[in-house]
């Protein structure tokens, strides 16, 4: 199981300053074999770690409203928006999305200090299923890979939790330790504000993964949801630093932000927008600055003319009724284009895949259940997970443990 330790490290905190808090995790340091505890033991201390997390989750909770009040600069279309109609549905949607992991041990959260500022850290999810260390892997590192998802939400709103259905199916079926992360959001914070704490966080686990998650910083795998597709197709890279991503998994990522929402493409069947009084915060984030960075491949992945700054391998699954399609099809055609004149020149084995559900929607895999059924979310999350796998055994490693639940 995932070891609780006691002292926490490299900027990462769970109620470092409450010594109530502190005293208990310590307390329940001491049990950090699952053989240690009664099944009624275990299930307690999942508990208590689930309660003692909420002192650091109110602000995140409230994020939407803390912003809207006390951000002068916030335009009033924005910030009514944020306030009235954000704050209430960012609840709601956290709640949904975390309800059934809230006394499991799927996960455990942590906190990570990325920047010169100490109080301003990146909450995170850290997923590692069961599995015999000594055996699990042939690769020489004896670790496990590592692999990064983040989340959508138009880079506004959004929880780590949203993607919890696909990142724990990723850690127990590949072995990998899976960090999904937040990100700093729009209307607040613009471009590149969400993209720089993705880097940042890359940075950090490449810095610090071995040590404190047992993951290999040499293997490292990304995946994203909309918008969170688009920091996970440039998450770690710039125009002057090579990228060092194995691979991506993106689902119906954004990859052209030089048009406004309005004016992309529309699908053929286009379905009615149940949150369109939402619109305009849709482009919080690139509008104020979209006319200096209109020729930015950070922005727009679309526009990446170097393989160098994309991972090596691409996973791309779209959705047939979305406006996202045709640039998501520009951009894989573009890759495509990249890839082969590489290959022409040097064999490289780069690869990119797109896979498209002619009948799906922009946003649908993190619908609940009772609205999309689970068998449908598997036609995406089963080969994008294979996919994720090939990468790793095609790098030295086998996963051979691994649980299902």
């Amino acid at each position: 199981m995932f070891q609780i330790e006691p002292v926490r490290s490299h900027g990462a905190c769970v109620g470092e300053t409450d010594p109530i808090i502190f005293f208990l995790v310590n307390i329940l340091a001491l049990f950090d074999r699952k053989e240690d505890l009664p099944p009624q033991g275990e299930a307690t201390r999942a508990n208590l770690m689930t309660l003692l997390s909420i002192p650091r989750l109110l602000p995140w909770l409230f994020r939407p409203a803390i912003d809207a009040l006390f951000t002068w600069n916030i335009p009033w279309r924005y910030r009514w928006r944020t306030l009235f109609l954000l704050q209430p549905l960012s609840l709601v949607g956290f709640a949904v999305s975390s309800a059934r992991w809230l006394f499991t041990q799927a996960y455990q959260v942590d906190y990570i200090s990325v920047s010169s500022n100490p109080k301003r850290t990146i909450r995170i999810l850290v997923f590692k299923a069961p599995g015999n260390e000594n055996t699990s892997h042939s690769r020489a590192s004896g670790l496990r890979p590592l692999h990064l998802d983040i989340h959508g939400g138009a880079f506004m709103a959004g929880w780590p939790e949203e993607d919890a259905v696909f990142c724990d199916q990723l850690a127990r079926e590949t072995g990998a330790v899976v960090i999904s992360c937040g990100y700093r959001y729009a209307p607040r914070h613009v471009f590149p504000a969400a993209h720089d704490d993705v880097d940042a966080v890359v940075s950090y686990l490449k810095n610090h993964a071995e040590s404190r998650y047992g993951a290999d910083p040499d293997l490292f795998t990304v995946s994203g949801f909309s918008a969170g597709g688009n920091l996970a197709l440039t998450a770690g890279s710039t125009s002057s630093r090579r990228s060092t991503i194995k691979a991506a998994v993106t689902f119906y990522p954004v990859c052209d932000l030089r048009l406004k929402p309005h004016e992309k493409p529309r699908p053929a069947r286009e379905m009615k927008d149940p949150l369109e009084i939402l619109a305009p915060l849709y482009d919080a984030y690139v509008d104020p600055v979209r006319a200096r960075h209109m020729d930015d491949p950070r922005m727009s992945p679309v526009l990446a003319t170097s393989l160098d700054v994309l991972p090596e391998k691409i996973f791309v699954w779209a959705a047939g009724v979305d406006i996202l399609l045709q640039e998501q099809t520009e951009f894989v055609e573009r890759v495509r284009k990249m890839i082969r004149k590489q290959r022409e020149r040097e064999g490289a084995a780069r690869v990119v895949e797109m896979h498209v559900d002619e009948t799906a929607f922009h946003g649908y895999l993190n619908l609940p259940d009772s609205i999309i059924p689970r068998e449908q979310k598997q036609k995406a999350f089963d080969p994008a997970v294979r996919f994720i796998k090939d990468v790793h055994v095609r790098n030295g490693y086998k996963w051979e443990g691994g649980c299902e639940i």
